[in-house]
């Protein structure tokens, strides 16, 4: 009876559902979480959550929050004085995280070569024609523009796996990655690297034809290539710190 009541003298409030608090905190989560993947934060990185807060223009509690979450999946680390950082770039961690994905990511694309439909297969075909676009263009490399392409790239291939399993573990190990691929996007075009969309038009190629080992050997050529650049730069470096 007091519904039926509220709904006559209010009929906006009857059809709209409340907003609660969490609806903030969901999106400051994923807000800091697509500019981790993004590698939009730098490693060794201290983030406060007052400087949060203010950037994403909301309060402290929904970006406390999202720490937590974030601090839980590896994504960052806590620090003494409230802060966080995002965890520096060691050789242990660079390892580790890439034999991971190599294994869950190499299981998903070999799953999905078997999967993909011409339609997904001519989706990320015109994802290379979009690469093809950026690097064509005079201006100042695009960083944010690659990275989010070659994302995109991938989970379109992954959700193609069939396994609603596999896909958060790989969302969580790109969480983790992502300051790392950024580093590497900048020191491969410092030293003239062969461009990513080579690899990738060989996973499309495999793909194409079915071919569940070669789709998987070519990903594991891809995503090992900035780990191992970013390793033999780390050794160079502290080789070259032991000299001095």
């Amino acid at each position: 009876m007091q519904k039926a009541t509220a709904e006559k003298s209010d009929p906006i409030a009857a059809q709209l559902a409340p907003v609660g608090r969490e609806t903030v905190q969901d999106r400051v989560y994923l807000e800091l979480r697509r500019a981790l993947i993004g590698g939009l934060f730098e490693p060794s990185q201290v983030l406060t959550i007052r400087g949060l807060a203010d950037a994403l223009m909301t309060s402290t509690m929904p970006v406390r929050e999202a720490l937590g979450r974030l601090i839980t999946e590896k994504a960052l680390e806590a620090l003494p004085n409230r802060s966080v950082r995002v965890p520096p770039i060691t050789l242990e961690r660079m390892d580790d995280l890439l034999r991971a994905r190599i294994l869950i990511e190499g299981e998903a694309i070999a799953l999905a070569a078997t999967r993909m439909t011409p339609r997904q297969i001519a989706t990320i075909e015109s994802m290379l024609g979009e690469w093809d676009e950026m690097r064509a263009l005079k201006h100042k490399k695009d960083v944010d523009r690659e990275v989010t392409l070659n994302q995109a790239f991938h989970f379109e291939i992954y959700r193609a796996c069939g396994s609603a399993v596999l896909i958060p573990m790989i969302e969580s190990l790109w969480l983790q990655s992502g300051p790392c691929i950024r580093v590497a996007i900048y020191a491969f075009s410092d030293a003239g690297e062969i461009d990513t969309a080579h690899y990738h038009r060989t996973i499309v190629k495999a793909i194409a034809a079915q071919d569940a080992k070669e789709a998987r050997d070519a990903l594991v050529a891809d995503i090992s290539r900035p780990f191992t650049f970013l390793r033999n730069k780390l050794e160079a470096e502290a080789k070259k710190g032991q000299s001095a």
